[in-house]
């Protein structure tokens, strides 16, 4: 593997985008609402799945999206109230870790899957 930056777990990395993969969208839509950073979520996907993003950046953000999906993690998502502090944490530190390598076509896409989302529950 070519030097990527810093040294990462790429089983770690694969695990991670299985699950993203596999459980991404239907965490999303069951929160879209519920918690407000959605948006940066969506951003991080994005930025993940991009080809341009290094891979040490999709690892770390790879892993921000892995524990917003594990519905068991420090503080169980199912606690009103205080359920997705520790999943908004992750994932605002692995944004501002990598806010370099998220583009603003990456927020753009997020936006315009978010307004899609919401035209079509009101329809």
């Amino acid at each position: 593997m070519p030097d990527d930056g810093p040294r990462f777990d790429v089983d770690k990395l694969r695990a991670d985008e299985e699950l993203v993969d596999k459980s991404f969208w239907d965490k999303l839509r069951a929160t879209l609402g519920r918690v407000p950073f959605v948006e940066d979520a969506l951003a991080a996907y994005y930025c993940a799945i991009d080809r341009a993003t290094p891979l040490y950046v999709k690892a770390v953000l790879m892993g921000a999206l892995a524990y917003f999906i594990i519905p068991s993690d420090v503080i169980p998502d199912f606690i009103v109230g205080i359920g997705y502090t520790d999943d908004a944490s992750v994932l605002a530190a692995a944004i501002a870790a990598m806010s370099a390598n998220l583009k603003p076509e990456h927020f753009a896409a997020a936006r315009a899957f978010l307004k899609k989302e919401q035209a079509d529950e009101d329809a």
